[in-house]
């Protein structure tokens, strides 16, 4: 085993969305948080990873890095809680679990009745916990670290970018907004889905706005699926795989082939792809155990079901930190073209 990296780093989070599966993030952030030779500077999320990142930020406001830890495990723990019943069922260990059939039948009514048919109050339990556990004002005026939050907008298919002084709980809440299951979050009397559809996450801000040359990649969507899909439900999950992955997968090719031409011309250059250029990246990703679970799981809300979730992301986080921490700050430990061209 290598030796750990030494000294304090700076480094920015791309949090992707995921359901359900955004309590591996959690895990990941956790083991992340408890070693004290990492900072944070910028943290990019959409839905699942947006829950993620203000909650992040929330935490470190107000109580640091046990703070942050804190009130990640209460989210996700009161998010289990306020559940009128176990959308997922365990089976015969810690990673075998499926969808209750009634969360199954219901699912295949969005099919056939819009949002505002199924839920006609639009009830939302994320809205009521986001307003109890963040404090948005607050993190408006002194987030500790710098944040961008991506929703879609529904008209027009392109992407809003949420930065730190237009955080709100709407905004959050936009960036998760399935359309076949809740209605367009309006901001501004506009109309936002989920932001997986325009940038899952979007990468570029934390590349030109923010100073750390280095950005953690917490992918969900695996960058290689086990199988091909064969029945109509499987085609119907994984293309909404392929829907919510694609503008992440151009972002990175954009990136590859930009660093590929500033490093053939380097004295003709200017800043911008210079910026591109010292970009370090890393990826942290569960592809092996995101196959296992299934697209299906995404909806499983489920405590035992997040708990493992959790310590798959600190098991993957630190065996990570073990491999590859040394090179925060040196270089990248992921070749762009290999893993997204």
């Amino acid at each position: 085993m290598r030796k750990p990296f030494s000294g304090a780093v700076r480094l920015n989070l791309g949090l992707q969305g995921g359901g359900a599966h955004g309590a591996f993030s959690w895990g990941v952030l956790d083991a992340l948080l408890e070693d004290e030779r990492i900072e944070f500077e910028g943290v990019s999320g959409t839905s699942a990873g947006a829950m993620n990142a203000v909650l992040l930020a929330q935490g470190l406001m107000e109580g640091g890095r046990t703070g942050a830890r804190q009130t990640l495990a209460r989210f996700w723990q009161t998010v289990a809680e306020r559940s009128p019943f176990d959308l997922a069922l365990g089976g015969a260990n810690d990673t075998d679990f499926r969808l209750n059939p009634a969360v199954t039948m219901w699912m295949g009514f969005t099919q056939y009745l819009s949002p505002a048919q199924l839920n006609p109050f639009d009830f939302n339990p994320l809205r009521d916990i986001l307003g109890e556990q963040v404090d948005f004002a607050a993190l408006r005026e002194r987030s500790p670290v710098r944040l961008f939050i991506a929703a879609t907008h529904a008209n027009s298919g392109k992407l809003r970018l949420f930065r730190t002084a237009e955080l709100s709980a709407d905004a959050v809440l936009a960036s998760a907004c399935l359309p076949t299951v809740q209605r367009a979050v309006m901001i501004e009397g506009e109309p936002y889905w989920d932001g997986g559809y325009s940038a899952n996450p979007a990468v570029f801000p934390l590349v030109y706005e923010v100073a750390a040359r280095d950005t953690l990649l917490v992918l969900l969507t695996p960058l290689r699926h086990a199988a091909t899909p064969e029945s109509a439900s499987e085609i119907k999950l994984r293309t909404l795989d392929v829907a919510f992955n694609a503008s992440f997968l151009r972002e990175m090719r954009t990136f590859a082939d930009l660093r590929d031409v500033a490093r053939r011309s380097w004295l003709h250059i200017g800043r911008l792809e210079r910026r591109i250029a010292r970009a370090r990246f890393h990826v942290i990703a569960a592809d092996e155990l995101i196959n296992a679970l299934g697209t299906e799981t995404k909806l499983a809300v489920n405590s035992r079901f997040f708990d493992m979730l959790r310590d798959q992301g600190r098991t993957h986080a630190q065996r990570w930190l073990a491999a590859h921490g040394q090179e925060i700050g040196r270089q990248s430990t992921i070749d762009l073209r290999a893993v997204f061209c």
